[in-house]
């Protein structure tokens, strides 16, 4: 399972709150006993929490990436991607568009901006003309320049169909919009070909 930095926070929360409260009712209480080294224990079980749900300082900020994704440097972005778009695979990767390319032609791909685990896109709206886009799969590595940033109806389809250059088609929903679709596309450096 993958956790964002906001699930690992949110859990170091409710772990800060669960310690402050028995150190709390410790010193209201009065509780001791000599057999018993509270600030060990605590320790203990947190250290077993952690490891029960894979949240150590070492893997708080790493996602497994595998061979297939795409970073996005202007914002900050590196992703894993799957193949097909439906809801199981956006909910943890970037979805790949089957009937586009996976190397070659127009790489269609669509993901999440918000109200998910995992919002790959959600700063997508952000990506200016000029920014790269970095895509990787298996061996093959490509770097694009974005040339569009638009919104589209979302039947408009015209962004994925074959083309002759090498493109990278990202494509997101637009906030409070549903008719509507956020299209950023890029086409392939000149140093790639």
């Amino acid at each position: 399972m993958i956790y964002t930095n906001r699930s690992i926070n949110i859990i170091c929360f409710f772990i800060t709150c669960f310690i402050c409260t028995i150190i709390i009712f410790l010193s209201e209480h009065n509780v001791k006993n000599d057999n018993i080294d509270f600030p060990n224990v605590l320790e203990k079980k947190i250290a077993e929490f952690k490891q029960e749900n894979n949240t150590n300082d070492e893997n708080t900020n790493n996602i497994e990436i595998g061979n297939w994704y795409i970073e996005i440097p202007a914002i900050s972005l590196k992703a894993p991607i799957s193949e097909t778009t439906n809801m199981e695979i956006l909910n943890s990767y970037i979805g790949h568009f089957e009937e586009t390319s996976l190397e070659k032609g127009n790489i269609g791909l669509a993901g999440h901006n918000r109200g998910y685990e995992h919002n790959y896109f959600e700063n997508l709206k952000s990506v200016q003309i000029g920014d790269k886009i970095k895509y990787y799969y298996k061996d093959f590595q490509a770097t694009y320049t974005v040339d569009k940033t638009e919104i589209i109806e979302n039947t408009d389809w015209s962004y994925l169909e074959k083309t002759e250059e090498n493109k990278i088609t990202l494509i997101t929903c637009v906030e409070n919009e549903p008719n509507y679709r956020r299209v950023v596309q890029a086409t392939e450096d000149e140093s790639n070909v």
